[in-house]
Formats: C-alpha cells, structure tokens, sequence
C-alpha cells in the first residue's frame, strides 16, 4: 500500500481533484466541492515541489481545512445578513410599523400589551390609557417599543 502512495504523482492529485468535482456535479451539495479544489492544489503543488506522500495527504487535509473553513464564514455571514433583512416567519419583525389600540391601560415602562390573538413585552416612556391608538416603532430582543400615534 504504501508503494503504491510513493508512486503518487501530480497528475494522480489533478485526475482525483477533477473526480471529486466531477461527483459534486450529481449532487453532493458541496461536500466534495472543497476536496475536489484541495486535491487539485496538491497537484499544482506537487508539479512545482517534490513531497513525499506522508505530506502530500498532510497537504491534502490542510487545504481541506483551510478551504472548507473560509467557506463555511463566507456562507455564515451571508447567512447572518439575510436573516437580518428577511420578515418572513420572524413575527416580531412584521410588527414594526403595525398600529395597534390599546384593550386596557398600561403603566410607563414594561408591560404587556395584546396584539391579534397574543400578548407581548411592550415598553412605552409614559402611561397611556385604554382605547390609546400606539404604533410599534422599535424591536428590542422581544420587547415592542411603542409610542403613542
């Protein structure tokens, strides 16, 4: 076995990069993707240095590491900033802006307030009274922040 790893040339590491790439085409929803480019930087790598095989696969396990990990923050901050934008399913988002009136009187400060079927956390700078129209201008974690219309 390991007579058959020394004999590993750049072009054993390029034709395996394009298998896996080849492989990702049929569906492995990106898994191979990062093999695939690892194993044809090894290749590359290997045309320009003489490695032994031992470092030839240490390569190999880097450049996974290191390629699936700036990845993986690449795709956790897109992640991150369209969650921020998106309103659908987030509830309390959908709040904002959303005109509600008062069923009974609440104190300056935290309260709770009910809108449509719920109730929810509400803070407000001074005491209104029932029948007050409020509008929800803030959200702070699960607080609605509101003021009088």
């Amino acid at each position: 076995m390991i007579e058959l790893l020394d004999t590993f040339t750049h072009w054993h590491w390029l034709a395996l990069g394009l298998a896996l790439l080849a492989a990702e085409l049929l569906g492995a929803a990106g898994y191979l993707l990062w093999l695939g480019i690892s194993a044809l930087l090894v290749g590359l790598l290997l045309s320009l240095l003489p490695l032994s095989w031992q470092l030839q696969w240490v390569s190999f396990g880097a450049f996974a590491l290191v390629t699936t990990w700036l990845w993986w923050r690449r795709q956790l901050k897109q992640d991150q900033e369209s969650d921020e934008s998106r309103t659908l399913n987030q509830k309390e988002k959908q709040l904002i802006g959303q005109v509600i009136t008062l069923e009974d009187a609440i104190p300056a400060g935290k309260s709770r307030i009910r809108v449509a079927d719920t109730t929810w956390s509400a803070y407000c700078e001074q005491s209104l009274p029932a029948g007050t129209v409020v509008k929800v201008i803030e959200l702070d974690g699960i607080t609605l922040i509101i003021q009088a219309n």
